[in-house]
């Protein structure tokens, strides 16, 4: 009687596959003939042989013989065992080719019966909202008419489950189903239950002294779940960002000079009911550090360490931050470049004192190895030019290599923000003494389009339509157009950058603008357009120069109606100013140097008399500082801004001057203080040739879950607008008030609001100086801006 050699699972005869999802049998309900494979215990002994001249293959359809036969391995002729008979069924259903395989002894003949998986007809997912069918069909392995395997699809779920996970998605559920068609061929379906997210109920601190929890929170890209859980995303648990957070936590006490801080462990608890994470950094601070005597050395020949330590900018007592160190060996290496001295390196050397906490730090010019650049290799960028990301590098091919200019010039092309990932590596070249600079993008999506309406009593109903695109073509340009079309208001503008003009850090562009005025609440009707051609570039590390040229026009319609005399004279005719003009600004932020504090200064000037109808110079200026106290809670920041107008040619009009609105100055309407011409029904605000105003505010935690969003501040603002000309005074001397510097001081109190519409400021102001026909404005809401 013929022995069949197979192996028995513990189950015995099963009538399905069975596949795991996250520790789970789940049924695939494939039909009894399509039964796992036979099983049963060997009833001969194993020192029983065998002897085969013959071997036949039963079954098989897509699968040739010979491939079954080499995962069997027994050559005919051969003495086999029952121990090896069953070693041959194991290498055959470990192919994963089959449901079923038996072998059979019949004499000299063995048989070999299989029963092949079927085929894949389609690969479906339902119950799936949050991730898109197409997604999902690039994370499962299995494919359509191909071999279904339960491994594979086991795997599948498996991975399906894994995506879910990384959405914050803990409870999510895959159960892959298999459907039965004909020709042995099988629709195989995953089930997705997606369950909801794992959010973070709350982040503490164990350890930390110097820095409240709420101040470290704000440090960290994860949140805690707060009222706009459903907006945003950032309170969900991920593993990969809370070990991103790791790393803020130590950069940002690095960059404040504890050199010695170390998380020691983090605790993530989950709920029982799965849905909600507590998570608990664990940290030691240590000492804070400061920057003790700082020196160059170099024992190279050609090396002056007296012109490179005239250069250093670090100073005694300055607290430690690594960045500090990084800025120094950029500009000294830089130096050394300019300098003539290829391959010169800077190393710095750290020395603790533990007694009066400070770390003395040596820059050790040094020779570097002759490495050069063989090339540039950029991938992965479909729609952006190369030249595009060339030019963020200030090597080419053939130039000494430079770990540190590379890591630049990576940081860069980041900071374009036209890339989800921008990988920048650098690989031995044809020789030792080649280097080949790989460079990896993904690219994302760079334009956007508005629309949108409003309504306002002054211009009624408007529709506005956008258009931004930051990469315009793959160029690196920015263009961007805008139309408002309101009852009594329209605007059109357009704008146009190219950033990098002849491969440098030089932009050229220009903007056009063009907007009319009917508004019925107002004494006059206007007309203006602007044609500006601009050019802007570097002229230091943390200067930029703007050189422009100007073409206005304006055109006051409709004031002889209802407006004053100082309007209505004034509105006579249509005008053309044409002007050059500059704008220096000098921003502390350029390097990153203090993390605490800030400041910026902006300074223009415009010269009109090129041409045109009017001879003037228009003067603005600005300076801005900002700084931390209090372990960082509190925000101060003062603000002092003016400008000047003077015309030797011709005179302002109410278009030209300065209209101070609560964006300038709070408490009070647009244009609501300065010169007005009143009287006889008349009450024109006319702006002044001269405004000068200083804001000075505090921004402060109000003690509510920062997962809220809210914080206050308290503001106080000082500030006139004044001067006239003596021709437009001299055409209504009696009815032209405020026309001399008058300080109006205005007092209020803020909210911040981070919402899921951008960042909100309401501020509720209270006028301590006043004149009688300014218009006082208690309260505007705005978009809360950082400089």
């Amino acid at each position: 009687m013929a022995k069949v050699i197979s192996a028995r699972k513990a189950q015995g005869r099963a009538t399905g596959y069975h596949v795991t999802n996250a520790g789970r049998a789940v049924a695939l309900s494939l039909a009894v003939a399509m039964g796992a494979g036979v099983a049963t215990i060997p009833e001969i002994a194993y020192a029983q042989s065998y002897v085969f001249n013959a071997v036949s293959i039963e079954g098989n359809r897509r699968v040739e013989p010979g491939t079954i036969l080499s995962y069997a391995g027994i050559a005919r002729g051969d003495r086999v065992s029952a121990a090896q008979l069953n070693d041959a069924y194991q290498r055959i259903l470990g192919s994963g080719l089959f449901e079923t395989v038996e072998i059979i002894p019949q004499g000299s003949r063995l048989v070999i019966r299989v029963v092949e998986y079927p085929t894949i007809n389609r690969i479906a997912f339902e119950g799936n909202k949050r991730i898109k069918d197409e997604d999902l069909a690039q994370i499962v392995q299995s494919q359509s008419r191909r071999v279904f395997s339960p491994r594979v699809a086991e795997a599948d779920a498996q991975a399906v489950s894994k995506a879910y996970e990384v959405q914050g998605r803990l409870a999510a559920r895959v159960s892959p189903k298999v459907i039965r068609r004909s020709d042995n061929r099988v629709d195989l379906v995953f089930e997705v239950f997606e369950g909801g997210v794992a959010e973070v109920e709350r982040i503490g601190f164990v350890g930390n002294g110097q820095y409240s929890d709420r101040r470290l929170r704000r440090v960290l890209d994860t949140k805690q779940a707060g009222l706009l859980r459903a907006v945003i995303r950032k309170d969900t648990f991920i593993e990969d960002r809370v070990e991103f957070d790791k790393q803020l936590l130590r950069d940002f006490y690095s960059s404040r000079g504890y050199v010695d801080f170390r998380i020691t462990g983090i605790n993530a608890e989950l709920s029982q009911e799965r849905d909600g994470y507590f998570v608990t950094f664990n940290v030691e601070e240590g000492q804070q550090f400061k920057v003790g005597e700082v020196s160059v050395t170099s024992d190279l020949s050609e090396v002056d360490a007296d012109l490179f330590a005239s250069k250093i900018r670090l100073k005694r007592g300055k607290v430690y931050s690594p960045a500090l160190v990084e800025n120094e060996i950029a500009r000294l290496e830089k130096l050394a470049v300019n300098e003539g001295l290829n391959f010169v390196r800077v190393e710095p050397r750290v020395s603790r004192n533990d007694r009066d906490l400070t770390l003395d730090i040596e820059f050790q010019l040094v020779r570097g190895e002759r490495i050069f650049i063989e090339r540039i290799d950029i991938e992965g960028n479909t729609t952006t030019l190369d030249r595009v990301i060339r030019r963020q590098f200030e090597v080419v091919e053939g130039d000494p290599f430079n770990p540190r200019a590379i890591r630049e010039s990576a940081e860069r092309i980041r900071a374009l923000g036209f890339f989800n990932k921008a990988d920048v590596d650098a690989r031995e070249g044809s020789s030792p003494q080649q280097v080949v600079i790989d460079v990896d993008v993904e690219e994302k999506p760079t334009g956007s389009i508005s629309l949108g309406g409003s309504y306002s009593t002054a211009n009624g109903i408007g529709i506005t339509f956008g258009f931004s695109e930051k990469n315009f073509l793959g160029r690196g340009q920015a263009f961007s157009f805008k139309i408002s079309n309101a009852a009594e208001s329209q605007q059109y503008g357009l704008r146009f950058a190219e950033p990098g003009l002849f491969g440098r850090d030089l932009a050229l562009g220009f903007q056009l603008g063009y907007s009319e005025t009917d508004n019925l609440n107002a004494d006059y009707d206007t007309v203006t357009g602007i044609f500006q051609p601009f050019l802007e570039f570097p002229v230091a590390e943390q200067a930029r120069l703007q050189l422009r040229y100007s073409l206005d026009y304006g055109h006051i319609r409709n004031a002889t109606d209802v407006g004053g005399i100082v309007i209505a004279e004034a509105a006579e005719g249509e005008r053309y100013d044409s002007s050059v003009g500059y704008t220096y600004i000098f921003d502390s932020l350029a390097r990153g140097l203090d993390p605490n504090t800030r400041y910026r200064f902006e300074f223009g000037q415009d010269f009109a008399g090129l041409g045109g109808d009017t001879t003037f110079i228009r003067t603005n200026a600005k300076a801005i500082a900002q700084t931390r106290i209090m372990n960082e809670e509190v925000t101060l920041r003062a603000t002092l801004e003016g400008g000047a107008l003077s015309y030797t040619q011709g005179d302002s009009r109410v278009t030209d001057r300065f209209l101070v609105g609560p964006d300038i100055m709070r408490g009070f309407t647009y244009g609501g203080i300065g010169p007005r011409e009143v009287g006889g029904g008349v009450d024109d605000a006319l702006g002044g040739n001269l405004y000068a105003v200083a804001r000075f505010e505090a921004e402060f935690p109000l003690g509510l879950p920062e997962e809220y969003g809210i914080s206050g501040g308290l503001f106080y603002d000082v500030g006139s607008v004044w001067g006239l000309s003596d021709s437009t005074k001299n055409k209504a001397t009696e009815s032209v008030v405020s026309t001399g510097f008058d300080a109006r001081h205005v007092i209020g109190f803020s909210i911040f609001w981070d919402s899921a519409f951008g960042p909100l400021r309401l501020n509720f102001s209270e006028p301590l100086v006043k004149r009688k026909y300014d218009e006082v404005q208690n309260f505007n809401l705005t978009i809360s801006s950082q400089f």
